[in-house]
C-alpha cells in the first residue's frame, strides 16, 4: 500500500473567502452566523445562517460560464482552483491519466431545482425548463466540472452520504491512490443549500437552531442551551498524492493521511446511537489503520453540531474510546465558527485539522457559556480561545443522517 499525502489546500467558508482568510478567522474565535440575506425569512423560523460573504460569480466566472453552474458548484471550483495552484502543480508535466476528482455534495443543485420549479409554477405548470436545469443541479457535476477544466482523466466521481459526504469523498481518494488506481486526486466537498427549501425543510425536521435573539452566538456546540445547528455553505478542497509521486517533483507536504473509518449506526433516520457506538468504532478502526495507539491522538475535530443529542453521543464515544487519555487531548467543534456545510464539512473540518498541525494550533469551540451536565466537564473543548499545542496526530470526525460515520487520521511528516 502506497503512503498518502496533502500538498495542496483551497477554501471558500463563511470565514472567508480563501485558506488564508478562513484559517485566520478560525484562529481568532470569528464566527461567520449573520442574518439571512438570500431570500426573504419573515415567515419562517430560523432567520440566520452562515452564508459566504463578499461573493460574487463574476470574479471567478465569465457570465455564461457561471450561469451554467449551479452555486455549489460554483463553490467546488473556487477551492479546486487554490487547491491546484497551493500544491504547485505543472499539469503539463504529469500524466493526466492517473489524475482524478473525487467531489462530494450532500444534497447538490437545490438553489437550481428550487428556481426552476418556482418558475415552473409560475408560468402555469407550462413546462419551459432551463437546459441547464439537470446538469445543474446533480450532485456529481462538480467532479465533472473540475476534471473538465484541469483535464483529469483519471477515477472521477461524486460521494454522497449526508454530513459524512466529503470525508467519504476524501477516503475514497486515499484508498485508490494506495492500492495504484492513481497519483494523485483533487478532492473535497461543496454545499449551497441556504434557501427557501434548504432552510424550511431543516426547520421542519427540528435540527435547526432557530435562535433569532442570539442568532450570532446561536452555534454552541457542547453547551447546555443549545437548540440545533446553524446552516452554513462553501467548499473545501485537497489535492492528494502518493508519498513517491509528490516528493518526485519536490512538492511541499502539509501531512500525511495514515488511517480512515467507515460505519453505519444502524439505528435511526436522524438521530446518533445514544451511547456513540457508531462514533466509537469508527474513530477505533481510523487509529488502528493508521497503526497508532490512542496515546498518539493530539486533537480531535469533532463533528460537533450543536444538536441536543449529538453532542453528548459524540462526547461519550470519545470517552469510552480514549479512557483517561481522553482528558489529555484537545476537542474542538469548528462549526460552532462556520456553521455545518453539510456535504462540505468534513473536508472544511479536515483542512482545519490539517492546519492546526501545522501551525501548532487548536482553533476554538466557540459561543460556550453553560456547561451541559450530560458531557463530561473533564474533556478539554478548547472552549472560546485557540490554545498553541504541538499536534502530531488529528482525527477529523464526520456523522450523517442515515447513521453514516467517517473518521480521517492525518499525522505530520
Amino acid at each position: 500500500m502506497r503512503r498518502v499525502v496533502i500538498t495542496g489546500l483551497g477554501a471558500i467558508t463563511p470565514l472567508g473567502n480563501n485558506i488564508i482568510d478562513t484559517w485566520n478567522a478560525m484562529k481568532a474565535g470569528a464566527s461567520g452566523t449573520d442574518l439571512i440575506t438570500r431570500f426573504d425569512t419573515t415567515k419562517f423560523k430560523t432567520k440566520f445562517a452562515c452564508e459566504v460573504r463578499n461573493y460574487d460569480p463574476k470574479d471567478y466566472f465569465d457570465r455564461k460560464e457561471s450561469r451554467k453552474m449551479d452555486r455549489y458548484a460554483q463553490f467546488a471550483m473556487v477551492a479546486a482552483e487554490e487547491a491546484v495552484k497551493d500544491s504547485g502543480l505543472n499539469l503539463g508535466t504529469i500524466d493526466l491519466e492517473r489524475a482524478g476528482v473525487i467531489w462530494a455534495s450532500g444534497i447538490g443543485g437545490l438553489d437550481t431545482f428550487l428556481e426552476e420549479i418556482k418558475g415552473f409554477v409560475a408560468g402555469d405548470f407550462t413546462p419551459r425548463f432551463s437546459p441547464f436545469f439537470i446538469p445543474k443541479m446533480i450532485s456529481d457535476i462538480a467532479a465533472g466540472l473540475i476534471s473538465i477544466k484541469y483535464g483529469f482523466t483519471g477515477p472521477n466521481f461524486s460521494t454522497v452520504s449526508a454530513c459524512a459526504s466529503s470525508t467519504h469523498a476524501i477516503m475514497d481518494a486515499v484508498n485508490y491512490i494506495k492500492v495504484g488506481k492513481a497519483d494523485i486526486f483533487i478532492t473535497g466537498g461543496s454545499e449551497s443549500t441556504i434557501n427557501e427549501a434548504g432552510i424550511g425543510g431543516f426547520n421542519a425536521m427540528q435540527a435547526m437552531s432557530t435562535n433569532n435573539d442570539e442568532y450570532k452566538t446561536a452555534s454552541r456546540p457542547f453547551d447546555k442551551t443549545r437548540d440545533g445547528f446553524v446552516m452554513g455553505e462553501g467548499g473545501g478542497a485537497l489535492i492528494l498524492e502518493s508519498y513517491e509521486h509528490a516528493t518526485a517533483r519536490g512538492a511541499k507536504i502539509y501531512g500525511e493521511i495514515v488511517g480512515t473509518g467507515m460505519t453505519a449506526d444502524a439505528y435511526h433516520l436522524t438521530a446518533p446511537h445514544p451511547d456513540g457506538l457508531g462514533a466509537y468504532r469508527v474513530m477505533k478502526l481510523a487509529i488502528e489503520e493508521a497503526g497508532l495507539s490512542y496515546e498518539d491522538i493530539d486533537y480531535i475535530n469533532v463533528h460537533g453540531t450543536a444538536t441536543p443529542l449529538g453532542d453528548i453521543s459524540e462526547a461519550r464515544a470519545i470517552v469510552n474510546l480514549f479512557g483517561e487519555h481522553a482528558y489529555k487531548l484537545n476537542i474542538s467543534a469548528t462549526k460552532s465558527m462556520t456553521g455545518h456545510l453539510l456535504g462540505a464539512a468534513g473536508a472544511v473540518e479536515a483542512i482545519a485539522a490539517i492546519m492546526a498541525i501545522n501551525d501548532s494550533i487548536v482553533p476554538p469551540t466557540i459561543n460556550f457559556t453553560v456547561p451541559d451536565p450530560e458531557i463530561d466537564p473533564k474533556l478539554n473543548l478548547t472552549l472560546n480561545k485557540a490554545q498553541e499545542r504541538k499536534v502530531n496526530v488529528a482525527i477529523s470526525n464526520t456523522f450523517g443522517f442515515g447513521g453514516h460515520n467517517a473518521s480521517v487520521v492525518i499525522r505530520k511528516i
